[in-house]
């Protein structure tokens, strides 16, 4: 134990140690009050109440409030589990699982305290904030005590869920001390989240963000679009044609219009993309063929260079003139990897031109891919936008998502399988660096015929399908609008 060295008047020098007592219990009391004001505030306004209106009246004001909150749980459950269940859950949680000796015996168990110097007391990290955002999930904020680090925590992540009795526990640095906490109770989707809802006017897309499901928290999940090249990876099953489809579906109006062109490579001979061919500016089923395209998509971006530089423009406008070229490649393994050794070769070096060169000329890539090796994706770290569904290995998560991604909670390849889980994965957030869980919509057969219907190049709008072939009469929809090409 460390000792402190002093000297009399007299110049002796005496070893003494340092003090053992803490800090007075009153005082750490009054100190923990003073960051929980509701907990007297709440008492003293009941007994408040009571005093000045007397038992009857105060009683009655005092069971409004509860007798209101369970109206407006009836009456009004969307309101009611935006505004309410979650401030309700999180006082919950705060008191049951994260207070006290409980939450400090669980941090010990998972050797995240330390102990004071001289008194031995335990040191334990604070919670600063709980949300219970949703049933599921709970984002919290803590507090490290001095001589602790972020990567402390995400070493003893899997302990920490365990002794938490979660799923998942992420890890991620929100300030200098502070720490981001998100524990996954139960698996957070329960349900299927249909298919993105087509715009109907240009005017309504949002190119910084595609909405194409939910995240984990119930919030929209979006993926930037334009200028971004997109790498997504996921198992056989995993839900890949959910971010083939539902993109397309939110950029429903561009297609129609001509402002967003479709160039497609799918080399299962057609198979995962033929139902939306009308869509299609170029399409490819075969490694020569695929090649090709390649080729005329670099020559497009070269053209639309040279005319840049022309115009002394820097970044392209999107107009019928000079659409926004987007290449989609199904199953790019075949293309790079397990083809031809020629196609192979010359496919790796026209994509990596365009993945180099092709954000400012509107000429992007979005790739789809089973196995994110380097061996595979030569070119994956050209990819801006990189997207991890279920995956078969624990390795592919940080190959798709980046070093460390798993440690910090990405656990892609503990999704389970089937189509009761198609479409769930991870992304990175860029500017915290936490793993986001999201489920993409699901898009049955009937959802593409209706974008098909509604976004074929020069086909006018169409409300809805019919829900039958018995509803179909001729070209008009339930309401009466024509469609015609």
């Amino acid at each position: 134990m460390p000792t402190i060295r002093y000297r009399h008047h007299n110049n002796a020098t005496v070893a003494a140690r340092p003090s053992t007592r803490s800090t007075g219990g009153e005082l750490r009391a009054m100190a923990w009050l003073a960051r929980h004001p509701l907990f007297l505030l709440i008492p003293a306004a009941i007994v408040a109440a009571l005093h000045w209106w007397g038992p009857t009246l105060g009683g009655f004001a005092v069971a409004v409030v509860p007798v209101a909150l369970l109206v407006w749980w009836r009456a009004h459950p969307p309101s009611y589990d935006r505004f309410i269940a979650p401030r309700i859950r999180s006082g919950w949680r705060r008191w049951t699982a994260y207070r006290g000796r409980r939450w400090a015996g669980l941090l010990a168990d998972c050797e995240l305290t330390r102990h004071q110097h001289g008194t031995g007391r335990p040191l334990v990290p604070r919670i600063l904030r709980v949300r219970a955002v949703t049933p599921s999930i709970d984002l919290l904020r803590v507090r490290m005590v001095r001589g602790q680090h972020a990567d402390m925590f995400t070493e003893h992540a899997p302990a920490l869920a365990d002794a938490l009795g979660a799923h998942r526990v992420s890890v991620t640095r929100a300030r200098p001390g502070v720490l981001a906490l998100v524990i996954e109770r139960r698996m957070p989707f329960t349900s299927i989240i249909p298919a993105t809802t087509m715009p109907t006017t240009v005017e309504e897309i949002d190119l910084s963000g595609l909405d194409v499901g939910d995240t984990e928290t119930g919030a929209p999940f979006r993926l930037p679009s334009r200028g971004q090249h997109w790498l997504v990876v996921g198992r056989t099953g995993g839900g890949k044609s959910s971010l083939i489809y539902n993109p397309w579906r939110a950029l429903a109006p561009m297609i129609r219009d001509g402002l967003v062109r479709l160039w497609v490579v799918d080399l299962k001979g057609g198979t995962e993309t033929d139902r939306a061919s009308a869509l299609y500016h170029r399409w490819a089923t075969t490694g020569a063929d695929a090649v090709e395209l390649l080729t005329d998509f670099r020559d497009s971006m070269k053209s639309r260079q040279e005319q840049m530089r022309a115009d002394e423009i820097r970044q392209a406008e999107i107009t019928r003139e000079t659409p926004w070229e987007l290449l989609v490649i199904d199953e790019m393994a075949m293309l790079t990897a397990y083809g031809d050794r020629h196609e192979v070769r010359e496919s790796l070096r026209l994509l990596s031109e365009v993945l180099t060169q092709g954000r400012a000329a509107d000429h992007t890539v979005w790739g789809y891919v089973q196995e994110p090796t380097k061996d595979v994706v030569d070119v994956r770290d050209l990819f801006t936008v990189r997207v991890c569904l279920a995956v078969t290995a624990a390795s592919h998560v940080d190959m798709a998502l980046g070093d460390g991604a798993r440690d910090r909670g990405a656990l892609a390849d503990q999704i389970p399988g089937g189509p009761d889980h198609a479409g769930i994965g991870f992304v990175i957030d860029d500017l915290t660096r936490a793993p986001i869980r999201f489920r993409a919509g699901l898009v049955t057969d009937r959802d593409i015929d209706e974008l098909v219907s509604r976004s074929t190049p020069g086909t006018r709008y169409l409300t809805a399908l019919p829900t039958s072939p018995d509803d179909t009469d001729d070209d008009q929809d339930d309401d009466g609008e024509e469609y015609a090409s």
